[in-house]
């Protein structure tokens, strides 16, 4: 099968031929269908997740996909299932490390992957759904939707009408401005550096757009998320916040680069502020997948405007260049569609 795999740090993924191993147990085959690519993989591509002693391995993180096999003990999916891949654990096995031949050598690779025609995921990284579930929909519900959503719904106790700002626009920016929109607050405020994202972000629900979290001037913000990573930018957003603010770090700063908090006194105003390092929006999968598809199935959900470009799978490279440029909402790798 192809693969998309990482072989050296900082440089563009390779396109190989890489063969599956026997499925061990609590382990699925999954034909892969699409798959999202996240910021996230960025960091993974600069060797910032730990992984430079892993090389090479393969790559992806959220993606949609058919049952083709299952290892021993496998109760929560059938053959024939379709299949959300998500990195938050679910229900089920969690198996040993999948493990693929490249070169006649053994590889391992994480518990899910989905830039391959073929993937071994453990059976606690997928969530069945209807045959009928839209492909796409359910490559987003494997990282950017349920993010964006788990944190707006679970993580940040927003009450209607308080106001929230987003800074940095792409998949999970404009779902997080969508899932605000649907808890009522307001303003919602848009930050992306990339003029270009405005049409995207107002189509999202955002009540305003602005270049910069410093050209917002009508008072302190309640909740802010940034996905940026950015450590100046998060400085700046920390001062924007309320007396009730809570900030909610998604993207994630380069190692060995630091926050200053400016006046740290005023974090004791108020009640108190809060900064938070999110994970995943405590996405339970098996819980809030069938939630998420049901507000989509009845209209509640809108997702087609958040993809802007689609590759096959040898033109991955293409999508990370997109991705890196900051000109992409979700970015979609077509791999086995009809």
């Amino acid at each position: 099968m192809k693969a998309a795999v990482l072989e050296k740090i900082d440089h563009p993924l390779s396109i190989l031929d890489v063969g599956c191993t026997e499925l061990r147990i609590g382990q699925v085959l999954v034909k892969n269908i699409v798959s999202g690519i996240c910021g996230s993989q960025l960091h993974e591509i600069r060797g910032y997740k730990n992984n430079r002693k892993f090389l090479p391995h393969l790559m992806g993180h959220e993606g949609c996909g058919i049952v083709e096999d299952i290892g021993e003990g496998v109760t929560t999916v059938s053959v024939g299932d379709k299949v959300v891949m998500h990195w938050r654990q679910g229900l089920g096995i969690e198996s040993d490390f999948p493990q693929y031949i490249l070169n006649d050598a053994v590889i391992t690779s994480g518990k899910v992957t989905t830039l391959s025609e073929y993937s071994i995921v453990s059976e606690n990284r997928l969530t069945s759904v209807d045959k009928d579930t839209p492909s796409e929909l359910c490559a987003i519900l494997g990282c950017a939707l349920t993010t964006a959503m788990g944190i707006i719904d679970n993580e940040i106790d927003l009450k209607f009408g308080e106001s929230l700002a987003v800074i940095g626009c792409g998949g999970i920016g404009l779902n997080l401005i969508q899932a605000a929109s649907m808890k009522n607050a307001f303003p919602i405020i848009a930050v992306d550096k990339n003029i270009n994202k405005k049409d995207l972000c107002i189509k999202s629900n955002a009540s305003q757009f602005i270049n910069d979290i410093n050209d917002y001037s009508q008072g302190k913000i309640d909740v802010i998320i940034d996905t940026t990573g950015i450590p100046d930018v998060i400085t700046d957003a920390i001062n924007k916040l309320s007396d009730q603010g809570r900030m909610i770090l998604v993207g994630q700063p380069a190692p060995d680069k630091f926050v200053q908090i400016s006046n740290a006194l005023n974090l004791f105003n108020g009640i108190g502020k809060t900064i938070k390092a999110t994970q995943g929006g405590k996405t339970r999968p098996e819980v809030d997948i069938p939630r998420y598809v049901k507000l989509y199935l009845n209209y509640r959900l809108k997702i087609d405007h958040l993809f802007t470009h689609r590759f096959p799978l040898v033109d991955v490279n293409k999508g990370f260049d997109l991705l890196r440029s900051g000109n992409a909402g979700r970015v979609i790798v077509s791999i086995n569609e009809k």
